[in-house]
């Protein structure tokens, strides 16, 4: 699928003159996916060496323009569903098989939950998404499960799984020393495992894991024994994980430093995943879309 490479790297959150919804070529989700940006501001309380977005803050988004974003998402939602979306330039050359509307996903340039009002917003988009007779397509929040205690979090959880949601939670760590390096935060790591246990507890989630060479130097054995630990451990208390997507950095990080392990270097982290736990696990390169 070498023709898919130069759109699934496009992850622009940039779409005509819209603010906060944007769609994509998915890799991991094999379609499309349609993109809300709840931080056009930028805001983040993680700074990930390997984001494309170059920042740190430890605020909270406070404003987002709900009406301008619901109406950027109805516009959005009926390109897709009419097949519009192809006749635009950027998309003309998606193939066929990945010609399908596969979610609405709250992602973006910073945490979708540090949004103060995330619960509300959730509802809205679920409601759009009814009035638009595509129930089925699934919500996907992308979040690096810092939030999940807070009510507001919470409270949109809820409504989310109960559209086809699902939560994709950032787990990029098995140490603290490797976590803070990577993610370059505040919260503590325990925060984060405990969080996601929370959540886990009540609905399965799909754990995301993105390594990558910094300055050369690939995770360790050691850190990747320790990863594979944490996810046990969840598994151990009742945790539910429905899928550990391994991924490698695919669009040019904000760090020089940051560089895409190799196709072999990401089997072996599947493999070993594999072997040592019960979880399904899928791989994604730096330089194809899949395994």
């Amino acid at each position: 699928m070498a023709e898919i490479i130069p759109l699934h790297r496009d992850h622009s959150r940039l779409f005509h003159q819209n603010r906060y919804v944007y769609p994509v070529v998915s890799r991991r989700s094999g379609g499309i996916s349609v993109g809300i940006n709840l931080n056009p501001d930028k805001v983040c309380n993680f700074d990930c060496i390997y984001c494309q977005v170059d920042r740190r803050s430890e605020a909270e988004t406070n404003f987002v323009g709900t009406e301008q974003l619901l109406a950027e998402l109805d516009e959005v939602i009926e390109l897709v569903t009419s097949g519009r979306l192809w006749d635009d330039e950027k998309f003309g050359a998606t193939p066929q098989a990945f010609r399908r509307f596969n979610d609405i996903a709250f992602s973006g340039d910073g945490e979708p939950t540090t949004f103060r009002n995330f619960d509300l917003i959730v509802n809205e988009v679920a409601q759009r998404k009814m009035n638009a007779g595509v129930d089925q397509v699934k919500m996907v929040l992308i979040t690096n499960a810092s939030m999940f205690h807070r009510p507001a979090c919470q409270r949109g959880l809820v409504v989310l799984m109960a559209h086809q949601g699902e939560i994709w939670a950032k787990l990029d760590a098995g140490t603290e020393e490797y976590y803070h390096l990577i993610e370059r935060t505040r919260i503590p790591l325990a925060r984060i495992l405990e969080n996601i246990l929370d959540v886990s507890l009540r609905w399965p989630v799909v754990i995301q894991a993105l390594f990558m060479n910094v300055a050369g130097v690939p995770p360790t054995d050691a850190e990747i024994s320790a990863w594979l630990g944490r996810l046990k451990d969840i598994l151990s208390a009742g945790g539910q994980i429905s899928l550990v997507q391994v991924y490698t950095v695919a669009r040019p990080p904000a760090e020089a430093i940051v560089t895409p392990l190799s196709d072999a270097e990401v089997d072996h982290i599947v493999k070993r995943l594999q072997q040592e736990t019960s979880l399904t696990a899928q791989g994604y390169y730096g330089s194809r879309t899949s395994s």
